[in-house]
Formats: structure tokens, sequence, C-alpha cells
């Protein structure tokens, strides 16, 4: 059994979204958690979870939605996490500095408004941070808070300061990638920190690379995990799953 916890499920992306439902099952995927980060992917992202019964949903505002979002907006996105089930968490949300240097101000008061919400509702965030790891961080300590650092591709030393502060590490595709260094910083780390994600429709792991991502691609992520831990990518899927089922209450 695997979990894909972050991919966005999308008609933006895939003509047939039951097809990609039925790939994701025969390839032994049996929960996947859908990222809704703007308003029109939240509302996707919530009728996706009431129309299959193995898609869960985070919701959440990108960052780079910083200068749109209304305090309304914010308030109805506790509305729709309180008003269903399936919702188990709050994100993608975060800080991403390579795109959106300029409102840096903005971004953070969006960041920290929502970590607002995870906390008062007791919920799990998925972090989205590109070049912005120390703001990140600042950020997640005002609050009680864990979950996923969605994408991870940082440091040794970055990692396990996020670990200490209870948060679990996304693992993808690019763990696969030939120039990646994304290996040799997870051998030093327990495989008890880590999740399985795909980001899809991006970041495809070899040997698909160039093509559109599916969650149906997670056993080839499993599989080089399995080749840095020396595990089968069964067993990856068992205690990544296990660190998933920690983490949200499905």
């Amino acid at each position: 059994m695997y979990i894909d916890t972050h991919c966005h499920l999308s008609k933006d992306y895939y003509e047939e979204i039951d097809d990609v439902i039925h790939e994701n099952r025969s390839n032994e995927i049996e929960i996947i958690i859908i990222s809704g980060c703007d308003q029109r992917g939240i509302d996707e992202s919530i009728n996706y979870t009431l129309q299959y019964e193995d898609v869960y949903a985070t919701i959440g505002y990108h960052p780079e939605e910083a200068l749109s979002v209304s305090d309304h907006d914010l308030q109805k996105l506790e509305e729709n996490v309180k008003n269903n089930s399936k919702v188990i968490g709050i994100g993608e949300i975060g800080l991403d500095y390579h795109y959106g240097k300029d409102y840096r101000k903005e971004q953070i008061s969006l960041f920290e408004k929502q970590l607002a919400i995870a906390e008062k509702l007791n919920l799990p965030v998925v972090i989205h941070s590109r070049d912005a790891v120390m703001d990140t961080i600042h950020c997640l300590k005002k609050y009680h808070v864990k979950g996923i650092i969605h994408c991870f591709s940082g440091s040794l030393e970055i990692a396990n300061v996020y670990i200490k502060m209870g948060f679990k590490l996304g693992i993808g595709g690019v763990v696969t990638f030939k120039n990646s260094k994304l290996s040799q910083i997870l051998e030093e780390i327990s495989i008890e920190h880590i999740v399985l994600e795909t980001d899809s429709p991006y970041l495809t792991p070899d040997p698909y690379r160039g093509k559109i991502n599916s969650s149906k691609y997670i056993p080839i992520i499993a599989h080089k995990l399995g080749q840095i831990y020396h595990l089968s990518k069964e067993e990856v899927g068992k205690i990544t799953t296990n660190n998933v089922l920690a983490l949200f209450k499905f």
C-alpha cells in the first residue's frame, strides 16, 4: 500500500480523472492527498474528495496568491475545512522568494494567518518553501503545528531542524534524477521521517521524466528509496504509509 501525500488533480492537466484514479488503484496507490492551493483548486479538490473514496485533500493558499487573498477568503477556507471531513490539512502554504521576493511581507502575513488556522483546528500543514528557508523556520516556530515539508531538497542540517520540529520530509521524483544529490542526504536521515509524494503533474521521476506525472509513479520513488535504505519497495511503502498515518486523520 502506498500513499501519495501531495499531488494536484485537475482537468487542467488530465483529460479523464476517472482514468487517473483507476491507474492509481492498479498500481497499489491506496490513498492520494490532493493539494488545492488557489480558490479554483480548492473547490475542485473538495469536489474530488466527495466523488472518490480514496481521495483526500489539503487546502490552503500558495504564497503566489499572497497579493490577492482577503480575510474573507481565509474565513471561507476555515469553513471549508470545518465542513468537510475529507479535508485533512492546510496546504500547500509557505514562502516562495524565487519568484515572489518583491512581496515577502505579504507572503509572510498570509503564511502566518494560515498557520494560525491550522493551529486552531489542530490540523497538519503542508509547507512550500523555496529560497526562503530561514523565514519559513522562523514562522513555523511561532505556532504549534506539525506536518510535511513538501518537495524537500535542502541540506542535512536543515532537514534535522525540520525533523526536530516534528515535520516529515516529502520526497518525490527529484530523488530519481541523475543530477540530484538528495540521495546522499537521505542516507543520513531515518526513513521514519520520510513520506512519499509526486507533486503531479510536475517532477515526473525517471525513466518517465518529461512526461506528465501521476500518483501511479509512486512505486518508482519507493523503489529508489529502497535502494537508499536497503529495503524492498513494499517495505518502503509500509513504513512511509505508517508515517503518514501518524500525521493525518483519515
